[in-house]
């Protein structure tokens, strides 16, 4: 299931751009893709659109480039756009900040900060992709193998329920998440790997939590870990996250939660925090894993996408982010009737790579400053508090202050 032996370019490549995965790096490649001109063919390994996870934050760079493939409008109605960021000592429940979002990103940045959850987000990509003339699904397609011979098309193979099948391609781009096949098929990839951290998810109707909630993103900074909250599906629903350092014994990356043993984690946290996470009566966890976007990402005519190629963990809110951005750079790179694929996608590679890299330091160290404790955890809340919060929130300019290419 290796990659073709040569690299040689092609003579003349044509046919449709395959993006294989239809979550929302793929199908925002697909609508980048067909802006510009492609025809584009979407492969899911699924039998049908896997509408799966919790909220997730979208900042006015991702915003801006759903704007530009037509599908925010749909995004913010389903989404809401807090006024803040609320940050809390866990422990004793005292405000630490509040970090403007809301008018205030709008008026600097000409765009809005959305939180969505990530089904309604994935449905409004899907419903604004499946209407475009020229982008087809396949659902039920599992990678199994690729060849990219000189003077041919790429050809995918995929594994159906009726038995084997070829896509032929004038590039491939891979979006098929964290345990991308496509990535074991670029020499010196980089491995996906457990971080050490694991995610607690629930969403509870918002009625069942305390109005003062229902209008900022809450963050909670505690020893070993933190919790993020918000409203989703237009505020009908309330999203919480809860995000703790320790091992993982599972045999699978996701699990179901034994709750008493769960809450147990936050024995001495404020009883305000501990009052809301008794609030649902399910959790679900997940192992959070990471791809090292130093690591190649192309590799012929083959490219990979958002977290295949550089998944992250979600300290700086910005994993949906990066696939966007990735999006729209790769369809600007990546013209209808090139001659050079090839270097069009390490053009892409190329362009995206420095940023997406310090993006993901920067969730390492914001969890490690959200994660302190002791003396360090108090000279942390100290220069938050005395911190101006415009000034604070200007840290992250360089990530939101973004835009996609025209």
């Amino acid at each position: 299931m290796g990659p073709s032996k040569t690299m040689t370019e092609p003579a003349r490549s044509t046919g449709p751009v395959l993006v294989a995965g239809a979550g929302i790096g793929g199908l925002t490649a697909a609508l980048a893709l067909a802006r510009v001109g492609h025809k584009v063919i979407v492969a899911e390994r699924s039998p049908e659109l896997a509408e799966v996870g919790a909220g997730l934050q979208l900042s006015p760079n991702a915003c801006h480039v759903l704007e530009q493939i037509g599908a925010l409008d749909a995004i913010h109605g389903a989404g809401f756009e807090p006024e803040a960021v609320r940050i809390r000592s866990a422990r004793s429940g005292e405000d630490i900040t509040r970090l403007p979002l809301g008018s205030s990103l709008r008026k600097r940045f000409g765009a809005p900060y959305l939180v969505v959850h990530r089904a309604d987000l994935q449905r409004a990509l899907f419903d604004t992709a499946n209407k475009h003339p020229e982008i087809e699904f396949r659902f039920g397609h599992k990678v199994a193998g690729l060849e990219d011979e000189p003077d041919a098309p790429v050809r995918v193979r995929f594994e159906t329920t009726s038995g084997s099948t070829n896509i032929d391609a004038f590039a491939v781009i891979g979006a098929d998440g964290v345990w991308s096949a496509l990535r074991g098929m670029i020499p010196g990839h980089s491995e996906a790997r457990f971080s050490g951290r694991t995610a607690y998810r629930a969403t509870v109707s918002s009625s069942r939590v305390p109005d003062d909630l229902l209008t900022d993103t809450g963050l909670w900074l505690g020893n070993d870990a933190h919790l993020v909250h918000y409203p989703v599906h237009g505020s009908k629903d309330f999203n919480i996250v809860a995000l703790i350092e320790e091992d993982w014994t599972e045999k699978t990356w996701s699990g179901s939660v034994d709750r008493a043993s769960f809450l147990q984690h936050f024995g001495r946290w404020a009883p305000e925090v501990k009052a809301l996470l008794s609030v649902p009566d399910t959790w679900l966890k997940w192992a959070l894993c990471g791809v090292d976007g130093s690591g190649p990402w192309t590799h012929g005519r083959l490219a990979l996408l958002g977290d295949a190629a550089h998944g992250m963990l979600p300290f700086a809110a910005q994993g949906a982010g990066m696939a966007i951005e990735d999006a729209a750079v790769l369809a600007s790179c990546l013209k209808p009737g090139t001659d050079s694929p090839v270097a069009a996608l390490k053009t892409y590679e190329a362009k995206r790579k420095d940023r997406v890299v310090k993006v993901q330091q920067t969730a390492v160290s914001n969890g490690k400053i959200y994660h302190l404790s002791g003396p360090m955890a108090f000279a942390r809340d100290t220069v938050m508090r005395l911190a101006p919060p415009a000034r604070l929130s200007s840290r992250m300019d360089w990530i939101y202050g973004w835009k996609p290419p025209a």
